[in-house]
């Protein structure tokens, strides 16, 4: 089974039509977590390391329903907006998955993007996957 994570239910719902049976499309709602609004968040002696929070209930819910997908997933696909926000989303939901070691060894990661929710334009997007743009993320 691949687990593609869209953000939003409409994007997913759509997707889902597209992609049949050896998919689930689900929907990470936007941004899963965020830095607490209280000192120590971010350290600067520290490299400004960064303390996140998956912080409240719709995002703890969705990032259950997801992990649970994951753990049994041949590959995760990872096809978040096209934008910077997007690909940090994407970056987000990768490393609490990592952190909660929610993926099996093996489990294929990829990241893919599409410009249009049409057929022609979500095959497309799955045929050239890619890795999380990190200076995006940054």
């Amino acid at each position: 089974m691949n687990v593609v994570i869209v953000e939003s239910a409409a994007k997913a719902k759509a997707i889902n039509k597209y992609l049949g049976s050896g998919y689930k499309v689900l929907a990470s709602y936007g941004h899963v977590r965020d830095l607490p609004a209280k000192d120590g968040s971010v350290e600067p002696d520290n490299d400004f390391t960064m303390h996140w929070e998956v912080d409240d209930e719709r995002s703890k819910k969705v990032m259950r329903e997801i992990t649970e997908a994951v753990k049994t997933a041949d590959k995760l696909i990872l096809a978040t907006d096209p934008d910077r926000e997007g690909e940090a989303i994407s970056w987000h939901l990768l490393q609490i998955l990592t952190d909660k070691k929610a993926l099996k060894s093996g489990t294929v990661v990829e990241r893919v993007a599409f410009n249009a929710v049409t057929r022609q334009a979500v095959l497309a997007a799955l045929k050239e996957p890619r890795q999380i743009d990190q200076p995006l993320v940054s």
